[in-house]
């Protein structure tokens, strides 16, 4: 699942994702700086990871 940030507030990154779901995910979650704007791709086993650049598709 590839995310892109919309927003970030006190304690969460809010997300958006290609059907305009959004998503709330605990800034502990990620271990990195974000940024709005940034991607953030959810794999199969549930693992984070983030990107300035929208990522290609498998």
């Amino acid at each position: 699942m590839i995310l892109k940030v919309d927003r970030i507030d006190e304690k969460h990154v809010i997300c958006i994702d290609k059907d305009k779901k959004y998503f709330a995910i605990e800034k502990s979650e990620i271990t990195v700086p974000v940024e709005k704007g940034y991607f953030i791709v959810i794999d199969d086993n549930g693992n984070l990871t983030v990107s300035k650049e929208k990522p290609q598709k498998n």
